[in-house]
């Protein structure tokens, strides 16, 4: 966000000390050393003086990773910037999550490497990692409500997944190919997360929203989804 005549304020996720707001003193002069450094979604190493305040000020910052070839395409940088909104909305401040901090970042740096790889099927199976790094499991086994085995044919965010025939009055009706596609994105890595078709992937997507906001208070924005 911009600060003043030249300043720039800053929230940034962590690993240690999870998301916090940084002020960088001069960083949209143009000739700062701060200003492109701090270009989301980079991968930095800051230098912080902790003030008396809640916000620290960036006195230097060091260049990880600039993700040059992820900004060389439309899908790949929505896909990051959607990442890292994800993340800001779902982890607090001050909340320090390590491994959804090296999600993240191999998420970014998979999407440098093959900026093709910014697939939907990659972006939903990443969020719902995110889910389950906060805490927030679903149900995908059985009915969320009664336990039944199945046939499996609604969703629930505020019953925390899955529904049978019985029960699918207080969710959604589902795609069949839902169940195995959202269990196969949680069994798999990032790279190989299975791609499913626009309207199941719509479905996925409205089930992830879902739980963040039933469970977490967290309203994610949809995914642009096409077909």
């Amino acid at each position: 966000m911009k600060y003043g005549e030249a300043d720039r304020i800053l929230h940034v996720f962590t690993p240690e000390l999870g998301r916090r707001s940084v002020i960088a003193r001069g960083a949209r002069k143009p000739r700062s050393k701060l200003g492109g450094r701090l270009e989301p979604p980079s991968h930095v190493e800051l230098e912080l003086h902790e003030g008396r305040g809640d916000i620290a000020t960036v006195t230097g910052a060091t260049t990880l990773a600039a993700l040059p070839r992820l900004r060389e395409r439309l899908d790949a940088i929505d896909a990051a910037m959607h990442a890292c909104d994800d993340v800001d909305r779902l982890f607090g401040d001050g909340e320090a999550h390590p491994p959804i901090f090296h999600l993240l970042v191999n998420h970014l740096r998979g999407l440098d490497q093959d900026p093709a790889a910014a697939t939907i099927g990659r972006q939903l199976a990443f969020r719902l990692k995110l889910l389950l790094g906060a805490g927030i499991a679903p149900e995908l086994g059985a009915c969320a409500r009664c336990g039944a085995a199945g046939p499996l044919t609604a969703f629930s965010g505020a019953d925390g997944g899955l529904l049978c025939s019985g029960c699918e009055h207080s969710g959604f009706r589902i795609d069949p190919a839902l169940p195995d596609v959202m269990r196969a994105a949680l069994g798999s890595s990032l790279a190989e997360a299975p791609l499913p078709a626009p309207f199941v992937a719509r479905q996925f997507d409205r089930a992830v929203t879902d739980l963040a906001l039933h469970h977490l208070g967290a309203k994610l924005r949809g995914l642009q989804i096409d077909g």
